[in-house]
């Protein structure tokens, strides 16, 4: 005998949206610091 448990969960489209923001505002810092990097040598320029 099986029983199917449907958990479906609801997720804020805000949340959603929110959490995109932060996923790309992560990738533009990362090539930001490639960039930064392959450009000076320097991970932070001007900070020795």
């Amino acid at each position: 005998m099986s029983t199917q448990n449907n958990n479906t969960r609801n997720i804020d489209p805000e949340k959603v949206t929110a959490e995109r923001l932060n996923g790309y505002a992560a990738l533009f810092g990362c090539i930001a610091l490639v960039g930064a990097y392959a450009t000076t040598g320097q991970i932070i320029p001007g900070f020795v």
